[in-house]
């Protein structure tokens, strides 16, 4: 799939999960995610694969902070 049409779905996703629908039109296709979690589940699979594709992947920092409690 190119990017355009990876952005353009992740938009109707997006659009989709902020109105509060679990219903996606896209490309005389509709698609109907049972909860949240699995609309949240592919917005979030979406956006790894674009990001791979475009060679900006994200990345997390983990690391330790300490203080002697003063």
């Amino acid at each position: 799939m190119e990017i355009d049409r990876m952005r353009a779905l992740l938009g109707a996703l997006q659009e989709a999960r902020f109105s509060g629908l679990r219903s996606v039109s896209y490309d005389g296709k509709t698609l109907t995610y049972g909860s949240d979690a699995e609309l949240a589940t592919a917005i979030a699979d979406l956006e790894a694969r674009i990001g791979r594709a475009s060679g900006t992947t994200r990345r997390r920092r983990w690391g330790t902070i300490a203080t002697k409690g003063l």
